[in-house]
């Protein structure tokens, strides 16, 4: 039953005030500190547990009286009114109950990278990191432009940047995969559709002492920069290659003029992908245990199609389908893919938990 799930929350945060309320605790801040962390993280539960445990108790309470020749109608009528309050109240406990993602309240790198279909796949990874863009704006967050590789036929080969604001991991975790696009091109001549894809990654932003390398490791590389650039961009030996050897992973950096300012930079990144490996073994390794198909971790697989012609966006995870492709490119409507997608990754996880 949900209550016996409840019970060991109310007490151990009952335990944690009275550690809390000890002489002593003062004494001794960082226990202080933790204690008081712990018990904000579930204080919510523990409000929610509270208050169902009392609908419960008043609800058995009315039905005991309700075939009683003096409050037997009182009763039923507080039944009438008490008993829809169980489900919705249910549903809440359920979420608080979801373990967190420790990197939800992260910032996140976000790579996108042209894929099969040439020119014309390079200019949609521009329009979708201009979506992103608008969302960002939308919801009052801040990107910055980490690396860029613009193509000649416009937009971008590809293109990383840093997004930084509340929630940002935990709402744009789920565009990592591979994006399809169907429409005619600018350069088509008889008006033919042509299908392109692109990949996006999102990888949570770490702290150094989160992903420490071995400089050992590295082989660090310098260049002259290439393609587009200011005065002296091209000029300088700016551009910095940086290879992780034990992962074989390399980021490029050189959209700044400063060969230091590159190499820092690469190196953000460079570490958010180690991290973002880190978090897809353990994936793996969870879900092998599981005995589940691991495809919903594999960046490769098609995860949604953007058909202009029809003005139609499919995610192919959910099987959602919205014909306003136009509105949803422009920021404003973004969230109706993503909060059917987190609502989706909830009820599996409780569906897993047994909730």
């Amino acid at each position: 039953m949900l209550s016996d799930k409840l019970t060991p929350f109310i007490n151990r945060y009952n335990e944690l005030t009275e550690l809390l309320s000890s002489p002593d605790i003062g004494n001794d801040i960082k226990r202080m500190t933790d204690l008081s962390k712990e018990q904000s993280s579930i204080q919510a539960i523990v409000t929610k547990a509270t208050e169902y445990k009392k609908l419960l108790e008043d609800i058995e309470e009315n039905k005991s009286l309700a075939f009683d020749a003096e409050l037997g109608e009182l009763a039923k009528e507080e039944l009438r009114a008490l008993e829809p309050l169980i489900e919705p109240l249910e549903d809440e406990i359920k979420k608080l109950l979801i373990p967190a993602d420790p990197n939800d309240k992260r910032n996140i790198y976000i790579e996108l990278r042209a894929g099969t279909g040439g020119d014309e796949a390079a200019i949609f990874v521009g329009d979708l990191f201009n979506a992103y863009v608008r969302y960002a704006d939308v919801k009052g967050w801040k990107i910055e432009l980490m690396s860029s590789s613009p193509s000649d036929a416009g937009g971008y080969k590809e293109i990383i940047a840093l997004i930084k604001g509340e929630q940002v991991y935990s709402r744009l975790k789920y565009e990592a995969g591979t994006h399809r696009v169907q429409r005619v091109p600018a350069t088509e001549s008889q008006g033919r559709v042509h299908t392109s894809a692109i990949t996006v990654a999102v990888m949570p932003e770490v702290d150094d002492v989160e992903v420490v390398i071995n400089e050992n490791d590295l082989k660090i590389d310098v260049m002259r920069s290439s393609g587009s650039g200011g005065q002296s961009v091209n000029t300088t030996d700016s551009a910095v290659r940086i290879t992780h050897i034990p992962t074989g992973i390399v980021v490029t950096n050189q959209d700044q003029k400063s060969q230091h300012k590159n190499k820092d930079k690469a190196m953000q990144i460079l570490k958010a992908r180690i991290y973002e490996m880190q978090i897809e073994e353990a994936k793996v390794k969870e879900m092998s245990e599981r005995k589940e198909q691991v495809g919903t971790g594999d960046r490769s697989g098609r995860i949604r199609t953007y058909n202009y012609p029809q003005n139609r966006i499919s995610d192919h995870r959910i099987t959602l389908t919205l014909y306003r492709l136009e509105e949803i490119m422009q920021g404003g409507l973004m969230d109706d893919i993503i909060d059917p997608l987190i609502a989706d990754a909830q009820a599996q996880i409780m569906e897993r938990a047994g909730l």
